[in-house]
């Protein structure tokens, strides 16, 4: 299984001005509506160093556990018929040409649930004290977030990707409140650190509607995404006996606890139900 606990980044250069925020925000079980707010000022980061390396596609593992400790392994599955994509209505601009052309929040393949993040609750005992140096990615491309669920560990380095030769913004909303609103010129590349105090952040594009992603915070990282199998795998976790949240846009969250012993692996299951 691959750890795909990408992060992502947003920011403002110094002279980038704020697009306006969007008439309205649709919410997420973790990030409820918002009503329309003032503009948030807009973040100060410095532009990365010149010779800083950045990867052509989203990092598959940007928060690395501790070593030693126990692994949890486990698959999240649903039941039921998956909800039908919506339609996404592209607009007149080329340089979304190649996009998706439909949005699909609950992936389901073979009984399976993709873009789950399942996380530890809470604080570790024994968590690293710093944040991970490397870099939590979310890279625009064709139009769309790539990934469209990742972790991030509080304070983790963010960098946002346009590799779309085509304007974005990214507004960030955090509990029903705009953290950001931030320019990203063609092919431009920009770092922030999340805001200490969010959860889960929710990225919109107000050019581009129908772009949305999410990173989930974490005070460390014992966190993991689900790919198409539905399965995860959280490793170096210290031992003792945990609850695993297993986050999701539209579904909500599932719990359930685990023990870990040191150099053993246990194991854990989350399974979502479709709407009646």
């Amino acid at each position: 299984m691959k750890l795909r606990t990408l992060g992502l980044t947003v920011l403002g250069a110094v002279g980038l001005s704020a697009l306006t925020a969007c008439k309205k925000d649709e919410a997420a079980p973790a990030a409820a509506a918002q009503a329309p707010a003032p503009a948030a000022p807009a973040i100060k980061a410095a532009p990365l160093p010149a010779d800083t390396p950045l990867p052509q596609e989203p990092q598959e593992e940007a928060a690395q556990a501790p070593q030693g400790g126990g692994t949890v392994r486990g698959i999240v599955t649903f039941k039921g018929k998956a909800p039908a994509p919506n339609p996404i209505i592209p607009g007149t601009d080329p340089n979304c040409e190649g996009m998706d052309l439909v949005d699909q929040p609950v992936l389901v393949t073979d009984g399976k649930l993709a873009n789950v993040l399942v996380r530890v609750q809470g604080n570790v005992p024994g968590q690293p004290t710093t944040p991970p140096s490397t870099l939590v990615v979310v890279d625009q491309n064709r139009c769309m977030y790539k990934p469209r669920v990742q972790g991030a560990v509080i304070h983790q380095p963010l960098v946002l990707m346009n590799s779309d030769s085509t304007l974005h913004n990214v507004r960030g909303v955090s509990g029903g409140k705009q953290l950001f609103n931030v320019t990203q010129p063609p092919l431009k590349t920009k770092e922030a650190q999340p805001p200490k105090e969010a959860d889960v952040i929710r990225l919109k594009c107000d050019i581009h509607p129908w772009m949305t992603a999410f990173v989930v915070m974490s005070p460390h990282p014992y966190f993991a995404t689900t790919g198409e199998d539905g399965a995860f795998s959280i490793q170096g976790l210290p031992p003792g006996t945990y609850t695993l949240e297993a986050w999701h846009e539209t579904l909500g969250t599932k719990t359930a606890q685990v023990t870990v012993k040191e150099g053993q692996e246990a194991t854990a299951s989350f399974e979502f139900v479709a709407a009646k």
